[in-house]
């Protein structure tokens, strides 16, 4: 059995039967997203939370509305299939290193702006995991590794854009991602899950054929 199908097993594994204990890993790239995405149209971060429930929070200065508003709302379901994607390109390439550096220094940056104890205690444990991988592991391991963790997110992905609806559906609480986008743009809340459902599980298929799943 290859490294490749070893690794998308593995990270299958752990989105679906390690959820609670992986759910924060999606968060924090999700947050992470967020927080990239409100950089790249000009807005000011101002601080980003991860809570023990899974949840996370992430804060940003500028116009309440407009292009950079929206893009900074959507990233976030979209952001760990995006990453989870890219990641399994770089290996597929035969740059893992550059995957587990770039790793490492947006982890180093989301800690100038983590604002709670547990989110710092998050990010330390995955940069000190992503350090180890780095610098104590062998090229087989961190392909494995880097591999495993891009098909987490792959799967975690859609996970959490079906946990938004489901979660939705059973709440009164409009605070969701969604909602934000809907009051932003007029498109209903629903239109914005179905968005975020089919646009990470469409993730899947390139990252199959990267994987040699699929013809």
């Amino acid at each position: 059995m290859s490294h490749t199908l070893i690794a998308a097993a593995a990270g299958a594994v752990l989105a679906l039967a390690a959820w609670p204990f992986t759910r924060h890993v999606v968060t924090l790239v999700h947050e992470g997203g967020h927080a990239l995405v409100a950089v790249l149209t000009g807005r000011r971060l101002s601080g980003i939370r991860l809570h023990r429930d899974t949840s996370g929070l992430t804060t940003s200065i500028g116009r309440p509305h407009g292009p950079g508003m929206i893009a900074t709302a959507a990233a976030g379901y979209l952001a760990p299939s995006a990453l989870g994607l890219g990641g399994a390109w770089l290996v597929s390439l035969g740059h893992t290193a550059w995957a587990l550096w770039i790793g490492l220094a947006v982890l180093a940056a989301m800690l100038l702006f983590i604002r709670n104890w547990f989110g710092l205690l998050v990010v330390l444990l995955a940069g000190a995991a992503v350090a180890t991988l780095i610098w104590r592991s062998s090229t087989d391991v961190q392909e494995l590794a880097a591999l495993s963790f891009s098909w987490l997110l792959l799967v975690g992905g859609p996970r959490a854009s079906v946990e938004l609806w489901i979660t939705r559906s059973r709440s009164r609480s409009r605070t969701s991602d969604a909602d934000v986008l809907a009051r932003l743009t007029r498109v209903p809340a629903a239109v914005w899950n179905i968005v975020f459902v089919l646009a990470t599980l469409a993730a899947l298929w390139p990252a199959a054929r990267l994987a040699g799943l699929v013809g």
